[in-house]
């Protein structure tokens, strides 16, 4: 068993992680920038190392500084969560290479997984569904536009080390395809380093469902039911669900199946999630996150199953304790994603200091934060600040259940969309459930002109 583990990364997942590492008898390091010096996992680390200023580029993207420390404290593991250095393939040998355990899959395997063209051929092979694109990746414009000319239109532009929705365009002709695809392209170098497109038929107006997986090193692999991301706003998930509302079981079975065969064909171990387009009937291969999501816990929640415990005990040799067979999905659980960011002022992010906090509670409710009252929000990272999560028997009393916790929600300091996320679960269309990943976009400018009607009349009434 792993015996100290370095955390490389920040907020409430580097939090997460090290919890459980307590709770396993496993001794933690904490590494973090200038900007973190005072967070909550710094302050409750075993142990904790500033390797370098704000910028993450130099912090918890220095690989050099993130080794050296693992290998000057003890440590025999390296956890790096999710964004960051969490998919990058090199990182993970050079973890290898160091001596010290990748906690996550290895870099062959991320780079079978994150190289969203190779994958593609990859998963037709393994019997997975994709939508129908290119052959492999286009080298140039008139590459494309030969291959959605074959496709049909409308089309995707996407970068081949993609992620977080970045690299990515949309096209409805030939006249924009050029363009479009000039844009994309440089979108991918300045994010990965690396400008190799593919294209791919664009499925309209689809259903986001993804398949969270476990694999260790004996060959093992199971899943533990599915999430619906779909209600999400430039790609970006705001609200999700476990299981999946309205889906037939069959569907949901072979999506489950198709998702296993997935990892193994690119020789994956660890925890990863396989994410499905859904059209009607039909589910296509989307891409391979080869890490833990941000919305684990609400599968933590329907199934049971410590996601984090599962990753550090099979990175640590041990096989999986739970069968395929013996998985549960029990209840519904609901995610909100609270952001520091003011969605009246077309959601730009809202860094400050944090002047009042209450976070809700309950049976049924489980908050993933580090905030506390009089912490510092930087500019620097991502604008997520807590994960809201409940479990409920069924959807609509984990509906009611959510709506309670987001009414008792409060931070002063600065903006978040938590009452937007609160207008979103009282409208008619999300209550029914099986909503497309164009709900946002269709229904966009009526929640924010209820937002600004409830503000008016606050405002009057104090």
């Amino acid at each position: 068993m792993l015996k100290r583990v370095l955390i490389a990364n920040r907020g409430e997942i580097a939090l997460r992680v090290l919890r459980t590492c307590r709770e396993m008898g496993i001794d933690t390091v904490v590494v973090y920038s200038e900007a973190d010096a005072d967070s909550l996992p710094v302050q409750l680390a075993g142990r904790a190392v500033c390797i370098g200023r704000a910028k993450a580029a130099e912090s918890y993207l220095n690989q050099n500084a993130i080794l050296t420390v693992a290998k000057a404290t003890g440590c025999d593991g390296i956890h790096p969560g999710y964004g960051f250095l969490s998919e990058n393939a090199d990182f993970a040998d050079a973890c290898i290479q160091a001596g010290l355990t990748f906690i996550g899959p290895d870099g062959d395997a991320m780079r079978r997984a994150g190289d969203k063209a190779a994958a593609r051929g990859l998963m037709q092979e393994a019997d997975v569904p994709v939508t129908p694109g290119s052959e492999g990746i286009v080298e140039t414009a008139q590459d494309a536009l030969t291959a959605a000319e074959r496709v049909g239109y409308p089309v995707l532009l996407k970068a081949c080390a993609g992620g977080g929705g970045r690299g990515i365009r949309r096209c409805d002709s030939e006249e924009e395809l050029p363009a479009a695809f000039a844009e994309a392209k440089a979108e991918a170098k300045a994010c990965f380093g690396d400008d190799r497109m593919y294209l791919e038929k664009l499925v309209e107006n689809p259903r986001h469902i993804e398949v969270q997986i476990l694999a260790d090193r004996f060959g093992n692999v199971i899943y533990l039911g599915d999430r619906d991301c779909s209600i999400q706003r430039r790609n970006q998930k705001l609200i999700e669900e476990a299981p999946a509302w309205n889906i037939k079981e069959d569907m949901r079975r072979r999506m489950g199946e198709a998702a296993v065969r997935a990892a193994r064909a690119v020789g994956y171990e660890n925890a990863g999630t396989v994410e499905f387009l859904v059209d009607g009937e039909q589910f296509y291969f989307m891409e391979m996150n080869t890490r833990i999501q941000v919305e684990h816990g609400i599968t933590e929640l329907v199934c049971g199953v410590d996601l984090i415990r599962e990753q550090l005990r099979i990175a640590s040799g041990l096989c999986l304790e739970i069968k395929q067979e013996e998985v549960r999905v029990t209840g519904h659980a609901i995610e909100c994603r609270i952001n520091a960011e003011d969605p009246g002022k077309s959601f730009l992010p809202c860094p400050g200091q944090v002047e009042f906090l209450h976070m809700p509670g309950g049976m049924g409710v489980r908050v993933d934060s580090a905030l506390y009252q009089g912490c510092v929000l930087s500019p620097w990272y991502d604008s997520l600040i807590a994960k809201v999560m409940v479990h409920a028997p069924t959807r609509l009393l984990a509906i009611r259940k959510m709506r309670r916790c987001l009414e008792e929600f409060a931070l002063e300091g600065f903006a978040t969309n938590a009452e937007f996320s609160y207008q979103i679960l009282h409208h008619p269309a999300f209550v029914l459930g099986g909503n497309s990943t164009a709900f946002l976009e269709e229904t966009l400018s009526e929640l924010l002109e209820f937002s600004r009607k409830v503000d008016s009349v606050t405002e009057e009434l104090t």
